[in-house]
C-alpha cells in the first residue's frame, strides 16, 4: 500500500492507495501543514482540548475538510477519553462536536452507513484506525493510545459493524495510519503488564530492552486484535508512518512533550 501526500490549497494531508481504491470512499489524515495556528500550534491544528483558539482551530477544520473535498456543516468528531467506546452515527447527528453540541461524550469510535457524513477522530501519535465495508458500504474511524490499543478497539470496531450493520469481517477494509512507531515508543513494565492481560503473545509487538523499559509496536497491537475480529490479513494496511520521525510533516505528543496540536482522520461514504 502507498501513503499519498496530497496538497490542496497549500493543505497538506496523507490519503491511503488502499481507500483510493474504493470508488464510494473519501478519506484523509491531515499533516500540521496549511493552517493558520502559530507558536506550538503550527499550524493546522484541528484539536480543541490543547489549549489553542476556537477561532484558529475552527478555520483549520475547515480548511481540511475543504481540502479533502467534504462538508465540514455535515461533520461529526468523536469525544476521545482513550476508551473503546463507539457510536453509531444517524442522519440527526450531522454536524455534532464541530458547529453543534455534542449530546455523547467518551466517544473513541465512529460508525454509519449514510452517505454525507463525515467522520473524524483526533491524534498526535496514537493510533488512526480506518475501516470501510465494501459490500454493505459501511465506514468506521477509530481512536487507538496504547490504552484503546490494550482494549482492543478496532476489534469493537468490527462488532459494531457486525451488529449495526450485518458486516462480514472479509468484506472489511482496514487502514493503521501514522501514528507513533516501535522505533520510537518506549514503554514501561506497568503497560506491559496491562497488554498480558488482553492478549495472549505479546511478544509478537513487544521487545525488552534495557532497565525494565520495553519497546511497543501499537500497529502489530491492533492488527492482532483486527485479525481476531475476523479480518483477512491482506485487507489490513499499515502506513508505516511514524509520527515522532516524521514532527516536520506531523504533531508529535511524546516527542513534543505534550505541547502540541492534534491531526484528524477523516472518512466519508459518497
Amino acid at each position: 500500500m502507498e501513503n499519498v501526500i496530497v496538497n490542496k490549497n497549500g493543505v497538506k494531508f496523507i490519503t491511503f492507495s488502499k481507500l483510493n481504491d474504493i470508488p464510494f470512499v473519501k478519506h484523509g489524515f491531515s499533516t500540521k501543514i496549511g493552517g493558520i495556528s502559530n507558536g506550538i500550534y503550527d499550524s493546522l491544528n484541528l484539536g480543541f482540548k490543547n489549549g489553542d483558539t476556537k477561532t484558529n482551530i475552527t478555520e483549520n477544520i475547515k480548511r481540511f475538510t475543504n481540502a479533502v473535498g467534504l462538508d465540514y456543516m455535515n461533520l461529526v468528531i468523536s469525544d476521545q477519553t482513550h476508551g473503546n467506546n463507539i457510536k453509531v452515527i444517524r442522519s440527526g447527528d450531522k454536524g455534532k462536536g464541530f458547529f453543534r453540541e455534542r449530546d455523547y461524550s467518551n466517544i473513541d469510535g465512529l460508525v454509519t452507513n449514510i452517505k454525507g457524513i463525515p467522520l473524524m477522530t483526533m491524534f498526535a501519535d496514537c493510533v488512526p484506525i480506518f475501516m470501510v465495508d465494501t459490500v454493505k458500504q459501511v465506514i468506521a474511524v477509530s481512536h487507538a493510545g496504547w490504552k484503546g490499543t490494550k482494549l482492543k478497539i478496532g476489534k469493537k470496531t468490527v462488532h459494531s459493524m457486525i451488529h449495526e450493520y450485518g458486516s462480514n469481517p472479509k468484506d472489511i477494509i482496514a487502514v493503521i495510519g501514522p501514528s507513533i512507531g516501535k522505533c520510537c515508543y518506549e514503554v514501561d513494565k506497568k503497560v506491559v503488564d496491562e497488554f498480558n492481560k488482553n492478549f495472549n503473545n505479546t511478544s509478537e509487538f513487544i521487545s525488552a530492552k534495557e532497565k525494565s523499559k520495553y519497546k511497543l509496536n501499537l500497529w502489530n497491537a491492533n492488527k492482532i486484535a483486527l485479525k481476531e475480529a475476523g479480518l483477512i490479513d491482506k485487507n489490513i494496511m499499515i502506513s508505516n508512518l511514524c509520527t515522532s520521525c516524521n514532527s516536520d510533516l506531523f504533531f508529535s505528543y511524546r516527542k513534543e512533550k505534550g505541547q502540541t496540536g492534534r491531526m484528524g482522520a477523516i472518512i466519508q461514504l459518497i
